[in-house]
Parts: structure tokens; C-alpha cells; sequence
């Protein structure tokens, strides 16, 4: 897969809501133990090698 940067949009319960940082703006969710520790609503992740990177 190549490299997307996305933002947490939502929380709700044990999931994130992500919105693909570009164009398309796709939405996916995916369960808050398979990201970084400290995700939060605002955070921007980067994904790359199957493993999700907070980024600045």
C-alpha cells in the first residue's frame, strides 16, 4: 500500500473515524489499539508499512 496521512475526525467507543488528508477526503474507522498511543481527535497519523505515525 503506499503512504496516506490522515486526521482523526471522531471517536466513538473503542474506534476512530480518519479522513484521508487529500482530495478524495475518504473515511475509513479503525480500532483505537491498532494507533499510536496519545491518538486523539485533531491528531494527523500517517500510515506507511502497515503502521500508523503521529505526525506534527
Amino acid at each position: 500500500m503506499e503512504p496516506k496521512d490522515y486526521k482523526v475526525v471522531r471517536i466513538e467507543g473503542e474506534y476512530a473515524y480518519l479522513k484521508e488528508e487529500n482530495a478524495s477526503g475518504n473515511e475509513l474507522f479503525i480500532a483505537l489499539a491498532l494507533l499510536p498511543e496519545g491518538t486523539d481527535i485533531g491528531t494527523k497519523l500517517h500510515y506507511e508499512m502497515f503502521e500508523y505515525t503521529i505526525i506534527s
